[in-house]
């Protein structure tokens, strides 16, 4: 079969997996009794990664931005240093990246800092079908408070949005559109430039969630065109509690900070406060400097090991998943069949054999899969189930990954069917 996909879809099989997976002490301490298939929820960390924290407390260490002896100036100027490590890899101008937590409070930054102040009752905001909650619930809230409409893009068939039957999506009420660049569920990828674009000709915002995009595909926001974009480090082989926001210069000079506290402020009396420019107006409080190093190794990684060679392995590996997956019985298969329509996850059920158990049964296997509603209710009651099962792919897995997935697949259809 891996050579007829290899055929199919003008990839080969000649990428050097075990070079990557080396790379990745916790994979190569588990050995063959870990096949990871969740990489849409979290990545595994390289060695890079892990040396930069570690470094970062053993060698590098000290308050950023509040002190004037060498460590703390040596700890400053390497948080400035990721920030433009960050802001190159999506082409954005250094001062409009912003450290934040995770996407999920990039994205609340956003709806609370930005847009709640300019929402009005009759006003709209639209989200597409298949976001995220991060990227649906601060937007509803804002909605529900303000006596505004939040409107859905639907989806067609295969799993691509319905822009042409969205009726005012780009009218003068629509103050917002959020969309994710890649479906968490689907894998679908979507045409954020060409939104963007169209609604930039209204003056309309676009807020793009780009969890699943950044470190996997290139992304340039100024030719994207975006407003505001957000991702995570943790999805993208770097550590956990640290993200981005990008927005536009004017857009962060209008937004306000979610967080007040140290760091922000420029000069303070009783009654007033005047806010430091951005960056800093939006990172009150210590900054994670360990984080910061831990993201910005991880996408000196990704350039070491050639970004675009493994993404072409990817769309392999997908490939093949969707072909193996299709041979089986009583199975439904969500989102576009071509890889190359979409980002490596596939999501999938099992006629009779509820995605809990698949999962169950994989894990007893050794193949980490999700099952479950994905943080995406909305999409979830829309193609009419509970939850899914989903894989997903990074450049550390191998076919065999996959083939041991479908032995899992079969062994919970024989038990549970």
């Amino acid at each position: 079969m891996l050579d007829e996909i290899v055929q199919n879809s003008s990839l080969d099989d000649t990428f050097e997996v075990e070079k990557i997976r080396a790379d990745f002490p916790l994979l190569m301490n588990a050995g063959d009794s870990l096949h990871y298939l969740d990489n849409a929820a979290t990545s595994q960390k390289p060695n890079a990664v892990i040396d930069a924290i570690s470094n970062c407390y053993s060698e590098h260490y000290g308050p950023v931005h509040r002190g004037l002896y060498p460590l703390a100036e040596e700890a400053s100027q390497h948080y400035e240093n990721a920030r433009t490590t960050l802001a190159k890899f999506i082409n954005a101008p250094d001062d409009q990246l912003i450290f934040t937590r995770s996407t999920t409070e990039s994205i609340n930054m956003v709806a609370q800092g930005w847009l709640r102040s300019r929402l009005s009752k009759g006003d709209q905001i639209w989200v597409t079908r298949m976001e995220h909650h991060a990227n649906y619930l601060p937007w509803q809230a804002l909605c529900n408070e303000n006596d505004a409409k939040l409107k859905i893009i639907e989806l067609r068939q295969d799993g691509s949005l319905d822009l042409d039957s969205c009726i005012g999506l780009y009218d003068s009420t629509t103050k917002l559109i959020a969309v994710t660049h890649t479906s968490n569920v689907l894998g679908t990828i979507n045409p954020v430039k060409e939104i963007c674009a169209k609604a930039a000709e209204q003056g309309i915002a676009v807020m793009v969630d780009a969890a699943q995009s950044v470190g996997h595909v290139p992304v340039d926001v100024i030719d994207i065109d975006c407003d505001f974009l957000a991702f995570s480090a943790h999805k993208m082989f770097g550590p956990t509690g640290i993200g981005a926001l990008y927005g536009k210069a004017e857009r962060l000079v209008e937004m306000e900070p979610l967080l007040l506290g140290g760091g922000m402020v420029d000069s303070i009396n009783e009654c007033n406060s005047v806010w430091m420019p951005y960056p800093a107006k939006f990172e009150a409080g210590s900054q994670n400097l360990a984080g910061a190093l831990g993201f910005a190794a991880a996408i000196n990684w990704l350039h070491e090991n050639d970004m675009a060679l493994m993404h072409k392995h990817v769309m392999g590996l997908t490939q093949y998943a969707l072909d193996s997956l299709s041979k089986l019985n009583s199975i439904e298969i969500y989102g576009p069949r071509n890889a190359q329509q979409r980002a490596g996850i596939v999501s999938f059920n099992l006629t009779d054999v509820h995605p809990h158990d698949v999962g169950q049964i994989a894990g007893e296997l050794g193949v980490a899969i999700r099952a479950g509603h994905h943080c995406c209710q909305p999409l979830m009651q829309y193609i009419g189930v509970a939850a899914t099962a989903r894989a997903s792919f990074a450049p550390y897995n191998s076919y065999s990954d996959i083939d041991v997935l479908i032995e899992a697949i079969n062994e919970a259809h024989s038990k549970f069917a």
